[in-house]
């Protein structure tokens, strides 16, 4: 029987558990292809990895070009990690008219016209599921199964490092620091964390989805961009009373005045079906004209949810070559002289919850809502916070919808008020 031939490149965590699945699985993913798939050749660059995976039956090499220049194979699984190496790799495959199967995020953010241009003109497949909610099948929602719809809104939790800190902050009542330092403990987070407390993880993954709603790349510097770091256990508690939780949210949303596109951590009503989302989980809420509102929920990383998703795309592209049809269509839809209407985010319209830290006499109040209406923002609710120092008394109130350069006007002039004891903390409400 025809065998078609694929080589992975980077045989980490989720390497070794593709090459678990594809042995455990072997069977049945025969006859859901139509013939057996077979990794000619296991390449890393680190001698006792390429031990283990010899161990378990593969040939292996530490030489890249062995991999990206063997005639025989029609498929490049690239799981590197990092940018540099990994660019190189799913470029030097589709060079060589490779199909490529990726679980890099940052590679396909960062070259998006580039990789898919020239997919497109060797009339090769990439295929990248893991690179956004590991196992959660969202990209191929996105591309098929909501492909008659008008995509409205997207909104998810899309990075489980951060969603398990807030999680742990607000289930136990530990400080930032503290959760973070467990995060670590249990894998969850990296040594150096950056990538996923500011947002950056989070920021790539939505350009990745924003890309294949628009059909051209919308790159992240474009999405505005923060952080949890900093985020304070005491606005947690504050939120919930409330009844709000909150979480690191990426949000794309379309309107007649343009496209949101924005990271940031946000307040959201407890009955929304992603306060639910806890610990390591992603959550990814989505809203079609047609379709409505549909919720993904699922593991966002990990071996084998990512390995899951690795070996579905590699499924599916081998299928594609079988039945002889594998590059006659792309898989993601190009125009790299599309145009998209972004808002600014000083053009933002929402709620916002607000937390003065002020001095405990009379009138404070008044002063802060003076300076509130002057800017066009209304309070919804506000209530005045007991304080175990009697210089500072937290004031937590809710607004109505305003715009985020005048709710920033107010509380630049709020904060040089000689009643203030510390910068206003704002988080958007969404």
């Amino acid at each position: 029987m025809k065998k078609i031939k694929a080589g992975l490149i980077g045989c980490g965590t989720v390497g070794h558990g593709v090459l678990k699945m594809l042995k455990r699985n072997r069977s049945y993913l025969t006859r859901k292809i139509g013939c057996p798939v077979e990794i000619k050749f296991v390449c890393d660059s680190s001698a006792s990895v390429r031990k283990q995976a010899k161990a378990l039956g593969y040939s292996v090499t530490g030489n890249v070009q062995r991999v990206l220049n063997d005639s025989d194979i029609q498929i490049v699984i690239e799981l590197i990690g990092g940018s540099t190496v990994a660019y190189q790799v799913i470029l030097g495959a589709l060079k060589n008219s490779k199909h490529v199967v990726t679980a890099n995020k940052a590679v396909l953010a960062e070259h998006w016209n580039e990789i898919f241009s020239l997919a497109h003109e060797k009339k090769c497949l990439v295929y990248m599921e893991a690179s956004v909610g590991a196992g959660i099948p969202i990209i191929q929602a996105l591309n098929e199964g909501f492909a008659g719809n008008r995509i409205n809104e997207i909104v998810g939790i899309l990075n489980g490092t951060t969603n398990f800190i807030l999680t742990k902050m607000y289930q136990t009542g530990m400080n930032f620091q503290k959760a973070l330092k467990l995060a670590q403990e249990c894998g969850f987070a990296e040594s150096n964390p950056v990538m996923d407390i500011d947002g950056f993880d989070s920021q790539q993954k939505l350009a990745i989805l924003a890309s294949i709603v628009f059909g051209t790349a919308v790159r992240p510097e474009l999405i505005h961009c923060e952080g949890i770091n900093g985020i304070d256990i005491s606005d947690l508690i504050y939120g919930n009373e409330f009844g709000y939780v909150m979480k690191l949210l990426a949000i794309m949303r379309q309107s007649k005045d343009g496209v949101e596109l924005r990271v940031h951590p946000s307040f959201i009503s407890r009955f929304h079906p992603l306060a639910t989302v806890e610990d390591e989980y992603n959550g990814i809420y989505v809203i079609g004209d047609a379709v409505g509102e549909t919720m993904f929920y699922g593991k966002g990383a990990g071996q084998m949810p990512a390995a899951s998703a690795v070996v579905s795309d590699l499924v599916y592209v081998a299928q594609k070559i079988h039945y002889g049809i594998g590059g006659r269509l792309p898989y993601v839809m190009l125009d790299s002289h599309k145009k998209i209407k972004l808002k600014n985010i000083a053009d933002l319209v929402t709620q916002y919850y607000l937390r003065f830290m002020t001095v405990d006499q009379t009138g404070v109040l008044a002063q802060i809502s003076n300076v509130l209406g002057r800017h066009n923002v209304s309070i919804a609710s506000v209530v005045q916070k007991e304080s175990y120092n009697p210089k500072r008394v937290p004031i937590v109130m809710v607004t109505h919808d305003a715009r985020e350069k005048d709710i920033m006007a107010a509380c630049k002039e709020i904060d040089a008020l000689k009643i203030v004891q510390a910068p206003t903390r704002l988080i958007r409400i969404t």
